[in-house]
């Protein structure tokens, strides 16, 4: 069985806050998860703008 590590837990909390956070901005894109042993060790946010082609027709 393992170890109740909270400092690891309370990692967790962090990490899932901000993925949820990121999430909730975001209208056109991605967020990529980088995971190294088992852990999270970085989050990237790609947003597209999208403008409608009317918008840019002459």
């Amino acid at each position: 069985m393992g170890t109740h590590r909270p400092e690891i837990a309370t990692g967790i909390e962090d990490v899932l806050a901000e993925i949820k956070r990121q999430l909730a901005h975001i209208r056109y894109g991605s967020v990529e998860i980088q995971i190294h042993n088992g852990q999270v060790v970085q989050l990237e946010s790609r947003e597209k703008k999208r403008w409608d082609k009317g918008v840019n027709a002459r």
